[in-house]
């Protein structure tokens, strides 16, 4: 595996569209940005160019428009990024990230279950019949 540029926050605004879209005009990643989002047409025409450039998007000519489709999947995105993330600021170990979400966002009851139920789910499976 290629390893890809990271995305800076205005870039995966832009990558979130097009998945979304799944075919994008520079005018409908345009249209698509939330109300009150001032970035012109040159601007998503850019971040178009470096998303495929840095291999996350491809685009192919269709009329007097490029048409831009995702590359990479954005499940695949979101490892790479959550790898580079835990790996930079967590020097690589997740149960300090999970605890510092834990305390700082906290979790409703509904998550709390479903936390509790993840993990007697990995429990049972990591446990060795005799």
């Amino acid at each position: 595996m290629n390893q890809r540029p990271a995305l800076s926050k205005a870039e995966m605004e832009i990558a979130r569209i097009v998945w979304d879209l799944q075919t994008a005009t520079v005018r409908d990643v345009l249209e698509s940005l939330p109300e009150g989002r001032e970035i012109d047409y040159k601007t998503v025409q850019t971040f178009l160019r470096r998303l495929e450039t840095k291999g996350y998007l491809t685009s192919k000519r269709s009329g007097r428009s490029l048409l831009y489709t995702a590359k990479v999947r954005p499940s695949q995105v979101i490892h790479e990024t959550v790898k580079d993330f835990v790996g930079r600021l967590f020097d690589g170990e997740a149960l300090p990230l999970v605890e510092h979400l834990i305390r700082e966002q906290g979790l409703k009851e509904d998550d709390l279950q479903q936390l509790k139920d993840m993990l007697s789910h990995l429990e049972s499976e990591q446990t060795i019949p005799e």
